[in-house]
């Protein structure tokens, strides 16, 4: 692993830390760099621009779902080929899980990686204050290095000067450049369906400016010159990045939709069955393929059908093939959007109804405000194949939907957030849905479960063809 590497924070949300990101790594990109992406938190459509620009898997760095040793192998296994790698901090630099404590911050990340911070600071309006500003943020936690300063939103050239002048006296640290406000060069306001236009490759022309913008008004030699780090301890850097034993030789085949309407996976997640022995064999439900015949198991994963909530509907052929699936008993794990179209129909804004899978009971409203957004703590309820009784996970939940049953339904999971517990999910045979999105390094076992559930799955399924064949004769 080099030891270049660098997180961008903000002071808030809207300072610009993702602007600034995303122009330094096609900045970097251009100079013939390899760069690898990391963003702090659980967020999954920063990381796909990350992609996009350096055509490498960005990763989530997430310190509260994840344990410290697994926080530095992702950072390690990730960066091991790698010129530099850029992490995009979260919300400002301290926010996370608690308002008394840097756990689940930028703050929290730059500490556990030994990274230098540099602080995007949106300086509209102010010029000496900004220097008030970048202190408070030196004094909160003067463990955290910040390393540097980026002007953004500034009037000009020369109200950026003024801001360098303040900072750089009074904080010791340079103002390493600064960007006007420049209003037709904005990233589009983050919603589900920017991914299929990241996917078609619309915004690279946006990526190409932001890169152009950053090549020509902040100082990449001496950012790369900060972005010297320490490097991970040899023990660190042995760490497992899952605690399982590889298994020689796929065992079973998952099956994992994968298209413009789901495509919210960590990759840790599947290389996690990987390395337990899983095959992961992808099929798109927007195209009208079936589940594979040859799957062990089925994983539908977040994304967003309700934007593609026509398209699913008419795609009778998906929907048939994941029902049996389930109804047969085939080991399955849906998560948000693949909870949403497991359910009878998703009901859009306009009051529009789409039939989906139908295999729970209920349907899915959509509403224009945000149902649900935080880190959640799930406990297996009884009859959880990947969650027994009492076990724990950490995940998130981020939706603009609700779910509204019309039977009573089994839950999944006991889910714990900011503002108590509540049920949450349905369990039906081997099915395990609900909306929130789990991260399995925060409990390997799941994923050995998984795989011993579709090992008798599949077992299952050979005595039975073996014993119609015999009927037969």
């Amino acid at each position: 692993m080099g030891n270049k590497r660098i997180i961008i924070a903000g002071t808030g949300s809207g300072a610009g830390k993702t602007t600034v990101t995303l122009g330094l790594m096609a900045a970097l990109k251009r100079r013939g760099l390899t760069v690898q992406g990391f963003k702090c938190g659980p967020d999954y459509i920063d990381p796909a621009y990350h992609t996009a620009i350096t055509g490498r898997p960005s990763r989530n760095l997430d310190s509260w779902m994840l344990k410290e040793d697994i926080v530095s192998s992702i950072l390690v296994r990730a960066s091991r080929d790698a010129d530099i790698s850029i992490i995009e901090g979260v919300m400002g630099l301290y926010d996370g899980k608690s308002p008394t404590e840097d756990t689940g911050s930028t703050a929290e990340i730059s500490l556990l990686t030994k990274t230098p911070v540099v602080l995007v600071v949106n300086v509209h309006s102010m010029a000496r204050s900004a220097a008030a500003v970048v202190k408070g943020f030196q004094m909160l936690n003067p463990n955290v290095s910040i390393v540097g300063v980026i002007a953004n939103h500034a009037g000009s050239a020369g109200h950026g000067k003024l801001v360098g002048q303040a900072v750089e006296k009074e904080c010791g640290v340079p103002l390493l450049g600064t960007l006007v406000r420049t209003p037709d060069v904005r990233i589009p306001e983050r919603h589900l369906g920017l991914l299929p236009a990241v996917e078609r490759g619309e915004l690279e022309p946006l990526f190409d400016r932001l890169g152009e913008m950053v090549e020509q008004h902040i100082a990449l030699d001496r950012l790369l010159e900060l972005a010297e780090a320490p490097l991970i301890s040899a023990e660190e850097n042995e760490v497992l990045l899952f605690p399982l034993e590889k298994r020689s030789g796929s065992t079973v085949r998952i099956a994992i939709a994968r298209d413009a309407a789901f495509n919210f996976y960590y990759p840790e997640n599947l290389e996690m069955l990987e390395e337990a022995g899983a095959e992961c064999i992808f099929f798109s439900p927007l195209a009208g393929e079936a589940v594979p015949e040859e799957a062990d198991g089925l994983y539908i994963g977040g994304g967003f059908p309700e934007e593609f909530a026509a398209e699913l509907a008419r795609e009778e052929r998906s929907r048939v093939s994941v029902r049996r699936a389930i109804e047969d008993g085939m080991p399955t794990f849906a998560e948000c959007g693949g909870f949403m179209y497991l359910t009878e129909e998703i009901v859009t804004t306009d009051g529009e109804s789409y039939p989906m899978v139908g295999v729970i009971s209920g349907r899915t409203y959509m509403q224009t405000k945000r149902a649900a957004l935080g880190y959640r703590e799930v406990e297996g309820m009884e009859g959880n194949f990947l969650l027994p009784e009492g076990e724990t996970a950490r995940g998130h939940e981020f939706h603009y939907s609700t779910f509204e049953p019309s039977a009573e339904l089994p839950p999944a999971y006991e889910a714990q957030s900011r503002f108590g517990s509540k049920k949450e999910g349905v369990l039906l045979k081997n099915m395990v849905a609900g909306y929130t999105h789990l991260h399995f390094a925060s409990v390997p076992s799941l994923v050995e479960r998984w795989v011993e559930a579709c090992l008798a799955y599949r077992e299952k399924r050979k005595m039975e063809t073996a014993a119609d064949k015999g009927g037969s004769r």
